[in-house]
């Protein structure tokens, strides 16, 4: 009979737990990245309306803006070690996610008009440099509305995280969403859609068993992980 390795089953688990984000946002880069490579040269819709010029210019919510990916690097881990279905599901949602946007990237590109930076005080040239860094496109929807949303959608149900830090994520995604307008980074329909596509890919995933194909792709190489690791150790 096999002899069971605790150690290794523990390993399993802890790479269980950090896998599933490790490739979601491996995908993500994959998306961000590559979509811009099937649009060179491609006429760009711009979507803003009079809705969007009601909205002021405010630099300092680049704090907001780059601050928020401390706020997804919390909570997807959060959600990942919560149950191995709830975690599967989400998952398996957030990748699909991201598949929706570069088919939405490609088939249809977006970009929009900046404001012209005058001033040279701190968060003005923090959002110059954002505008020299980051290039307007691949803004319908909004991936960091998108995300944020789904650090709100990961933890319900998840009776182990307290309802005040649920009230601070939902706090935190709304300031989100405002820097994307604040910044002219984004604009309402971009924000509108990539919470809405966060609703329907959960909504989707949490009623189909897509997700048992991440979970045993992950289990696999957790587990061969784990095993390499426990070979390591024992001097194999």
């Amino acid at each position: 009979m096999k002899k069971i390795n605790i150690k290794e089953i523990d390993t399993k688990r802890i790479f269980c737990t950090l896998l599933p984000p490790v490739m979601a946002f491996t995908v993500n880069c994959m998306v961000y990245w590559g979509a811009p490579l099937f649009t060179v040269g491609r006429t760009a819709y711009n979507l803003s309306g009079n809705l969007d010029d009601l909205v002021p210019f405010l630099p300092p919510f680049i704090v907001v803006y780059l601050g928020c990916y401390i706020f997804w690097v919390i909570n997807y881990l959060l959600i990942s070690a919560q149950g191995d279905e709830h975690r599967y599901r989400f998952f398996t949602a957030d990748i699909c996610s991201r598949l929706v946007c570069l088919v939405i990237f490609v088939v249809f590109p977006t970009t929009n008009t900046r404001p012209e930076l005058i001033g040279h005080d701190i968060w003005t040239q923090a959002v110059r440099a954002l505008y020299q860094w980051d290039a307007p496109q691949n803004l319908f929807p909004s991936i960091h509305c998108l995300v944020s949303w789904m650090c709100c959608i990961g933890l319900r149900g998840c009776d182990r995280i307290p309802k005040w830090y649920k009230w601070i994520s939902k706090f935190i995604a709304v300031l989100v969403f405002v820097s994307t307008l604040a910044l002219r980074q984004h604009v309402l329909i971009d924000v509108a859609g990539g919470i809405l596509l966060a609703e329907l890919v959960c909504y989707i995933s949490n009623r189909r068993d897509g997700y048992k194909l991440l979970q045993k792709v992950t289990e696999t190489v957790a587990g061969w992980i784990a095993g390499r690791l426990s070979g390591k150790k024992n001097g194999k």
